[in-house]
């Protein structure tokens, strides 16, 4: 490392944020340069679906530091700018600017995009992609007593923008390729729950349903065509069928990726010594559940950058933070943390149909995976310790409230 280093940090999202904070924090003297493709000031993405169009929540809200902390803090940040290339032999990267930077460390910090998928008319006026905020802030403009929503997909950002609409007076009719909502996410036990949350509320759910196009007249979205014929009429579309990982660049680096993400170790170092990876790109060998886990969600791009800044400053440690996200629809609130791609069995604690309950997966030996409280604010960091312990409980006890968690460790 040269005597006065360079950390270059692609992405100005949350993660690159938290990643420049935590190197002046750990009292990194080199220079940061930060670069983020959007006009605005990094902040959090999670208040887009939710505060933000509920009208709770204005950018500066979730900004996550102002104009002024970077300056303060001697932190580069070009915005507007993106890394288009990388040259890892001559530890240089190339700037969509013309410009070029040489780099000590290089962190990669680029998020996710909207998928895109090829329906006929999905690019029309009046289809809605969500992933910044100005997305968002078009998209209130659909939003209204008596205007007509479509959503395609019912994933988190569907749901979450779905519930962000009915309060607002907003008709909403969601179409889903699965069974159920959130059926992937969390499995058939829990999606029941938000499949009904969302009927109750007025949103009319078409279920193992295939979009056909967003039909258009005059270029502008008058709604969808499904696959068996039937149509939706809406005044504006929303797309929400996930999020595609940003590794091209990565790619174009050649780092080791995988399945979307880039191949990192506990540490969050790449299969380059110099190259690290965060948030929603980063493929991390989880030391816990011994498999690497890949996640779009918050809660990584808010604790990652520091274990990355470590390995990055010579002090390597491990991310082993489970699993965790949030979401809020109308009036319900959860938190899930844990990891069960795949389980034997669930286990419910409290009153269901008041939406006021504790679940648990748990797999064929009994152990809890992962843990979800919904309106429940207190249990989960006993819900982190059971999922840490590895050790079998007593079914029976776990779905009695009157039983503590703590006792079931």
């Amino acid at each position: 490392m040269t005597a006065t280093p360079t950390f270059v940090i692609a992405g100005a999202g949350l993660a690159g944020a938290k990643a420049a904070e935590a190197l002046r924090d750990k009292d990194f003297k080199g220079t940061i340069i930060l670069v983020g493709s959007e006009a605005h000031l990094p902040y959090e993405r999670p208040p887009l679906s939710k505060e933000f169009l509920a009208g709770k929540k204005e950018l500066g809200d979730f900004t996550v530091q102002s104009a002024d902390w970077y300056r303060d803090h001697d932190v580069d940040l070009r915005l507007g700018v993106t890394v288009e290339s990388v040259d890892r032999a001559g530890h240089a990267v190339t700037l969509s600017d013309g410009r070029q930077e040489q780099y000590d460390k290089l962190l990669l910090a680029t998020g996710s995009s909207s998928r895109r998928p090829p329906i006929p008319g999905a690019d029309a006026e009046g289809v809605h992609y969500l992933r910044t905020v100005d997305d968002a802030a078009n998209l209130l403009d659909a939003f209204g007593d008596g205007a007509k929503l479509a959503i395609v997909g019912a994933g988190w950002i569907g749901l979450e923008v779905a519930a962000s609409a009915r309060n607002r007076g907003t008709d909403v009719t969601v179409v889903e390729t699965a069974e159920l909502p959130l059926l992937a996410a969390l499995g058939r036990e829990a999606a029941e729950v938000f499949a009904k949350l969302h009927r109750d509320h007025g949103v009319e759910l078409h279920l193992k349903s295939e979009v056909a196009e967003v039909t258009t007249e005059h270029g502008k979205a008058t709604g969808l065509k499904l696959g068996d014929g039937s149509t939706v009429t809406a005044d504006a579309v929303v797309v929400a069928v996930g999020a595609k990982p940003n590794v091209e660049l990565a790619e174009q680096a050649g780092l080791a990726t995988e399945a979307g993400g880039v191949l990192v170790d506990a540490s969050l170092k790449s299969s380059d010594d110099d190259v690290y990876a965060v948030g929603d790109i980063a493929a991390a060998q989880h030391p816990l559940f011994g498999v690497r886990i890949r996640t779009e969600h918050w809660a990584n791009a808010l604790k990652q950058p520091a274990v990355a800044v470590a390995g990055m400053l010579g002090s390597p440690t491990s991310y082993d933070e489970l699993p965790y996200f949030f979401t809020d629809q109308y009036d319900l609130g959860m938190e899930y943390v844990g990891h069960a791609p795949e389980y034997a069995r669930t286990v419910f604690r409290g009153d269901v149909a008041g939406r006021e309950f504790t679940m648990f997966w748990l797999d064929g030996d009994a152990h809890v995976l992962a843990g979800m409280n919904v309106n429940v604010w207190e249990g989960l960091d006993d819900i982190k310790a059971l999922v840490r312990a590895r050790k079998p409980v007593d079914a029976a006890k776990l779905a009695d409230a009157n039983v503590a968690l703590t006792d079931l460790g």
